[in-house]
């Protein structure tokens, strides 16, 4: 009888060491896109207003809970000089495909968005 309960106990804890994992990983994504409208030059002609990213911002609401406020890791890697490692087009592909335990972030963010964090991050050396 006392089996039994061991075997209960033992599925208990991994299906909440699965759910546990299955949150954690959703963590990481998700938010909505945000772009800072930026008026035309002078001369465009067209009265379009263009739209500059704001990957700082972009970062806090897709990143943080896996690469930290600080880029200093978490779940995911320490992002502070990832810029010395990787290029900006690498960053570009990672953000966009996904690696390792990284999701792919292409269809969550616009590839105006995946360039301005890919810019953003190849800066930090």
């Amino acid at each position: 009888m006392i089996e039994g309960k061991v075997i209960n106990l033992k599925r208990t804890a991994a299906l909440l060491f699965s759910w546990l994992i299955v949150i954690a990983l959703s963590a990481c994504g998700g938010g909505t896109s945000t772009k800072t409208p930026v008026p035309p030059k002078e001369g465009a002609g067209t009265g379009a207003t263009t739209t500059k990213v704001d990957a700082q911002a972009v970062f806090k609401a897709n990143c943080v809970s896996c690469h930290g406020n600080n880029l200093e890791g978490a779940v995911g890697p320490n992002l502070q000089k990832v810029g010395g490692k990787l290029s900006k087009g690498d960053i570009d592909t990672v953000v966009t495909n996904g690696r390792g335990g990284m999701p792919s972030f292409k269809g969550q963010l616009s590839s105006e968005e995946i360039a301005g964090i890919a810019d953003w991050l190849s800066a930090k050396k």
